[in-house]
C-alpha cells in the first residue's frame, strides 16, 4: 500500500489512515504520504484515545464516507498506532471513489 491508501481486494477495500484524535471535528482531511513514503488518509476525529473511542469514531467517519454500514467496516491493524488498517467489504472501486471524493483526492 504505498503508492495509495487504497488496496483493492476481493469483495473489499483495505484503507490504512493515520489518526488523529481530539481532532476538533470528524473529517477526512485528504491524502498524506509518510517519512517512509506511504499514503495514508488523514483522519481526525473528536474523540479522545481511551477505551478505543477514537477507533469507533474513525471507524464510523469510514462507514459513512464510503456509504456502507458500519459492520461493513473492520479494524485489521493499529489498535493502538497512529496508523491503522481497515477492511471496508462491498465494491472496492465505488468505495475507493467515495472515500476520494470525501479526501479530495484525484
Amino acid at each position: 500500500m504505498t503508492g495509495a491508501p487504497f488496496r483493492a481486494g476481493d469483495g473489499a477495500l483495505h484503507v490504512r489512515a493515520r489518526l488523529t484524535p481530539r481532532g476538533g471535528r470528524d473529517a477526512i482531511d485528504g491524502v498524506e504520504r509518510l517519512s517512509d513514503g506511504t499514503a495514508v488518509l488523514a483522519v481526525r476525529v473528536r474523540a479522545a484515545p481511551q477505551n478505543g473511542e477514537a477507533n469507533a469514531a474513525l471507524r464510523a467517519l469510514l462507514a459513512k464516507a464510503a456509504g456502507v454500514a458500519r459492520s461493513a467496516v473492520t479494524q485489521t491493524a493499529g489498535p493502538t498506532s497512529r496508523i491503522k488498517t481497515f477492511e471496508i467489504a462491498g465494491d472496492p472501486a465505488a468505495i475507493e471513489a467515495r472515500l476520494r471524493a470525501a479526501a479530495g483526492a484525484p
